[in-house]
């Protein structure tokens, strides 16, 4: 069988050689978390690159292939499914963190698509500790799922559940980066997950067991054009942090999205919000200095679960058509919906931000009247942050505030004088309902469309 990686004549796994001596110049010493404060799809990728220009680091600490961040430069779009959004930076080491799940098809695929692009993945690092996602938890993924039928919680069918409940499960079923570069060693381990997840296909589903050698088979070319990014992660966010580097940590979906925190069922199998951070990286707690709240200047969900402002009429049809909303891992369409204030209050304290960064706020620009939501009622009481129980917040009926549009083209804005007044007074209200100040709006997909506050 021919190989959709080629060989890249056995390169050894890229050192990291960074020179932090511009950021301190520039006072720009910091370790900034950057997470979505809905249900994904917020624009983490375009605020992880505009951190990444002056970023010595950018670490992903969580999530799968199922994550999609896009990145638009001088017209060019990337879209980003494992790799960092910090790679289009050439002086920015990427580092695929422990708390990671690796597809390692979907992985070698995009550092093979980057590169052909002329992007280099030479500064990617993959931490050996992050497991790998194998052919038969995408095939357990989807068998799931269809056996849920109607039940079902809209996964994205990459088998990211299936590898973290192994990864849970303890040896002998994971899979992690470091074994990739022993054939022997995953070989061993491949047979021991089969023995299991053949009975349970079998048995469950009445499905064909899976052979050991198709597997390895299939992933091997990528398996070995990997390897060769594996290396000892900690050690090296150690020397970023001792060295007082400035480093971003990106996650993947977002708070509400959270197996704890988020409206379960309806979750990713890790942890986005910004404690996630230091479990997926190895950077303690204290080493954090801002959390970047990224929320879009209305709400979108992509699958099942509760959705108290979803429209489902003409306007959100406008906000999808106009947002261009559709899934960049799946191609769903995204249901969408007016700013829930709610949500954007509570995500802001479950992760102690810092900056608000407000994202596709152009969407709104024709609106004449924009409806925000404030409060929930639900039960026979009003609840200001999010109930726990997502049952209750099947029930819950929006409460909403209208504030005027101001129906005019935001996209050329360079600074917040370029903002209309009814605009920046948007911008205030979603502040002050998260308590936190407004950093960023972003007013277009490109690069350069970003106001920033100083």
């Amino acid at each position: 069988m021919e190989s959709r990686f080629p060989d890249d004549g056995g390169r050894p796994a890229p050192l990291v050689a960074i020179d932090v001596s511009r950021q301190r110049e520039m006072g720009k010493m910091t370790c900034t978390v950057v997470v979505g404060a809905q249900w994904g799809d917020e624009g983490k990728g375009k605020i992880t690159d505009f951190l990444a220009e002056t970023a010595d680091a950018v670490i992903r600490y969580q999530g799968g292939s199922n994550a999609g961040h896009t990145v638009v430069v001088g017209g060019e779009e990337f879209k980003f499914h494992l790799v960092p959004s910090g790679i289009l930076h050439n002086k920015c080491v990427c580092i695929m963190g422990d708390g990671t799940v690796i597809d390692p098809l979907c992985l070698a695929e995009e550092i093979v698509g980057l590169e052909a692009r002329g992007v280099s993945c030479e500064r990617l690092l993959v931490s050996g500790a992050a497991h790998i996602i194998m052919p038969y938890h995408r095939l357990i993924d989807r068998l799931q799922e269809e056996a849920r039928g109607k039940g079902g919680i809209g996964t994205t069918l990459r088998g990211i559940g299936p590898a973290y409940t192994d990864k849970t499960a303890r040896m002998p079923l994971g899979i992690r980066a470091m074994d990739l570069g022993d054939e022997a060693m995953l070989r061993e381990l491949v047979t021991a997950q089969l023995d299991e997840k053949n009975r349970i296909i079998a048995a469950l589903y009445g499905y064909e067991p899976v052979s050991v050698d198709e597997v390895l088979e299939e992933i091997k070319p990528a398996a070995q054009l990997i390897s060769k990014h594996v290396t000892d992660t900690r050690e090296v966010v150690f020397d970023l942090l001792a060295r007082k580097a400035n480093i971003v940590l990106e996650g993947a979906q977002a708070t509400f999205l959270d197996l704890d925190y988020g409206t379960f069922p309806f979750v990713t199998s890790s942890h986005p919000i910004a404690g996630g951070a230091c479990l997926g990286t190895g950077v303690g707690p204290k080493a954090i200095d801002e959390v970047w709240l990224v929320c879009k200047a209305y709400t979108t969900r992509v699958g099942a679960g509760a959705f108290p402002t979803e429209d489902h009429g003409d306007e959100g049809t406008r906000l999808r058509e106009c947002g261009h909303e559709y899934g960049t891992t799946t191609g769903r369409p995204r249901r969408c919906g007016w700013l829930d204030g709610v949500i954007l209050r509570t995500a802001a304290l479950l992760n102690g931000a810092t900056h608000l960064t407000v994202t596709k706020l152009d969407v709104l620009d024709a609106v004449a009247e924009i409806p925000v939501c404030v409060e929930y009622k639900a039960r026979g009481r009003v609840y200001k942050t999010v109930p726990q129980d997502a049952r209750i917040l099947d029930d819950c009926e929006p409460v909403y505030e209208t504030l005027p549009g101001w129906q005019t083209p935001t996209t050329g804005a360079k600074s917040p004088s370029d903002l209309p007044h009814a605009a920046l007074a948007y911008l205030d209200r979603m502040s002050e309902i998260a308590g936190v100040p407004v950093r960023l709006a972003s007013v277009g997909s490109g690069r350069d469309q970003t106001v920033e506050w100083k």
